[in-house]
């Protein structure tokens, strides 16, 4: 005779005696974020001590993988990191260390993915192993997407390089790569092992990839920490020549500021429709891909944060007169507010920024919902744009960013 074994799970039955079982659970997720430098150093033991959060005993295979870009500044670092893993007796490479192609062209192939899946599996590592993406944004996105899909989780330890990475996107909890036209389209939410951020980095990085990170902390600061603005706003100078005290204490706050949102915004992997941390990010996606990627993120993204902030002052929400100061921020530190895919039109004459929108509400589903200002500091969410008021508020954007 069978019996029903008695389970600790709610159950509901209906009236036709069909039971339904509800199963609940929660994960509790949590990872490293450490500021350091010179973590190839063969006594900083920020990353041995990083792997051995895991809890195993014995060796650690690790596989690096180190954005060419990286490299080109840093032709020493493949040998470093060798003799860095050498060095700890818990620690042995799974294999060569491995260069991939650098900047948004890491996202745009597919074929990167299946590559780097490959080599997973030919090194034969497994979930107990350990992914070391060392690289610029895209590059961590691309391999924390590989590292996520082989073995349905390869442990994924980031090394973010530039400042949008250190200070923003390498905090994260989001992998992936750009398809069918659009930013981000194929990822996972699956948070890293732990995040290291190196100065030595920041160090060696191009002028350019260090201004255009800063836009991530203006956007953070708007929304969040008017406090942080201000801050911003007196040392404007001394970030536009990228002073190193300043510099490091920016990436430093924005990183705090984005993980806080992250971990108490009440929607870490976005199942809802609400993206505060995207203010400015609907116009700068799609300008991206309007400028086949002549712009970098943290460019496109100056922009879409100065689009947005003559909107809400033309929608009623913000007082007149912020976004001059807004505005005036962002050329201090070095950004250009227009492009000339700002202004691109289809055969029939529509705004082709305008599907940037669409594809911002297509990308997380339900309703459209665009964080907005309300003042300096807080931000607020809406749920319709009016064409007519962007259409105004880039022609004031052109005039204002060539004046």
């Amino acid at each position: 005779m069978s019996r029903e074994v008695a389970l600790s799970i709610p159950q509901l039955q209906s009236e036709n005696n069909h039971r339904l079982f509800l199963q609940r659970f929660s994960v509790s997720f949590h990872f490293s974020v450490s500021f350091t430098r010179d973590v190839f150093s063969e006594d900083n033991r920020t990353l041995i001590d990083a792997v051995g959060e895991a809890g195993a005993r014995g060796v650690h295979r690790v596989a690096f993988v180190i954005d060419e870009g990286v490299e080109r500044e840093m032709p020493d670092l493949k040998r470093r990191i060798s003799a860095y893993v050498g060095a700890w007796p818990n620690l042995a490479l799974a294999g060569p260390v491995e260069t991939i192609v650098g900047g948004e062209a890491a996202k745009n192939d597919a074929a990167h993915v299946t590559q780097l899946q490959k080599r997973f599996v030919a090194l034969g590592l497994d979930r107990h192993s350990y992914v070391v993406c060392v690289g610029g944004g895209a590059v961590l996105d691309l391999v924390g997407y590989a590292a996520a899909t082989t073995h349905r989780g390869i442990r994924h330890i980031r090394i973010p390089t530039t400042v949008l990475a250190q200070n923003d996107s390498g905090v994260g909890v989001k992998n992936g790569i750009n398809a069918f036209g659009m930013k981000n389209m194929l990822g996972t939410f699956v948070p890293p092992h732990a995040v290291i951020n190196d100065s030595v980095f920041i160090d060696v990085l191009p002028g350019r990839d260090k201004r255009a990170g800063m836009s991530e902390a203006v956007k953070v600061a708007l929304i969040r920490d008017k406090a942080f603005f201000e801050w911003i706003e007196e040392k404007a100078e001394a970030l536009a020549i990228f002073a190193s005290e300043p510099l490091e204490k920016l990436i430093r706050h924005c990183a705090v500021l984005h993980m806080r949102q992250i971990a108490h915004g009440g929607d870490p992997f976005e199942r809802g429709s609400v993206r505060p941390l995207d203010f400015g990010h609907w116009a700068a996606h799609k300008l991206e891909v309007l400028s086949n990627y002549e712009l970098r993120h943290g460019e496109a993204v100056a922009i879409g944060i100065a689009l947005d902030t003559r909107y809400s002052v033309l929608s009623g929400l913000l007082p007149a007169g912020e976004e001059l100061r807004v505005c005036r921020l962002l050329k201090r530190l070095g950004f250009g507010l227009w492009h000339d895919a700002c202004d691109l039109r289809d055969g029939s004459g529509a705004l082709m920024l305008l599907k940037g929108l669409e594809e911002f509400r297509e990308h997380l589903g339900g309703e459209l919902t665009i964080t907005l200002l309300k003042e300096l500091g807080t931000g607020i969410e809406v749920h319709t744009m009016d064409a007519g008021l962007i259409g105004e508020a880039l022609d004031w954007l052109r005039s204002e960013a060539l004046a």
